[in-house]
């Protein structure tokens, strides 16, 4: 019998992130922290690994596609890393799937990758985690933050968790203090829009008194797309009436696959926003 709550669980969260100092966690720890047991967490991992695969089949199966995974900037053996919150902590994240349809479609690049995306993360808790950032060596980091520091709190116009200002300022430390030396690249992921009314409609939400708003949102994207680095636009990705999970928040698997893409072309083309 399936839970899908404990799935949504499995699927956004990972503790090893949230807990730096207890590395390795064993199977029967993490497991123990969802409140299950080693073969149920083995099979929820078992789901996400067989859906992930084929996101990533059917994303090859697309010309363009194809034809950018041809023109990749990256050098044989470079290490990719992801700094982000929960869009990007997702089993089944764009990050994720660019690992599997990378590892499966050009293994003769030999990258590796770490993703540290912790959801729920802000941007100042991640620029709390630049030591950990810099001792990745990263030779790309692609970085997607600011969704949560645009939460309300109260209603669509109450006080920003953390403000515009404070969010820009976070990105432009996080930039020059994780990635000091000029040999590695930085490749910029705007947050993604909301569904509004499923945001104010979901239970969790509406009980906690938090809100997002896409005035908000677009208008920290524009911010984003106007630094320096390569930039890639999200709203795009977010095309149609099933692009969120069920909370108006989180991306459907067909949002990240879209998302994967739209990153795809970015690092193939040169620019992308």
């Amino acid at each position: 019998m399936t839970n899908p709550m404990l799935e949504k669980l499995i699927r956004f969260q990972r503790p090893e992130h949230t807990l730096p100092y207890a590395r390795n966690l064993s199977v029967e720890t993490l497991s123990g922290i969802f409140g299950t047991d080693e073969d149920h967490y083995r099979s929820v991992l078992n789901a996400f690994d067989v859906q992930r695969t084929a996101v990533a089949a059917r994303l090859t199966a697309d010309p363009q596609v194809s034809a950018h995974l041809e023109k990749l900037p990256f050098e044989r053996g470079a290490r990719l890393v992801a700094i982000g919150e929960s869009t990007t902590a997702d089993r089944l994240s764009w990050f994720e799937i660019l690992r599997a349809t990378l590892e499966t479609q050009r293994p003769d690049l030999e990258l590796s990758f770490a993703n540290l995306a912790v959801a729920g993360a802000t941007s100042t808790q991640m620029l709390a985690a630049v030591p950990a950032i810099r001792r990745q060596t990263a030779d790309w980091t692609f970085c997607m933050l600011g969704g949560n520091d645009s939460q309300r709190l109260g209603s669509p116009d109450g006080p920003q968790l953390v403000t515009r200002q404070e969010t820009l300022r976070n990105l432009t430390e996080l930039r020059a203090q994780a990635i000091p030396g000029d040999d590695s690249h930085w490749v910029w992921v705007t947050p993604t829009p909301v569904d509004e009314p499923l945001v104010a409609a979901f239970p969790f939400f509406r009980d906690a008194g938090i809100v997002w708003t896409n005035a908000d949102l677009s208008s920290l994207a524009a911010a984003i797309l106007d630094m320096t680095d390569l930039a890639v636009d999200s709203t795009p990705a977010v095309a149609d009436v099933h692009a969120f999970t069920e909370d108006g928040l989180h991306l459907s698997i067909a949002t990240q696959e879209a998302l994967a893409a739209r990153v795809l072309q970015a690092l193939s083309e040169g620019e992308l926003r």
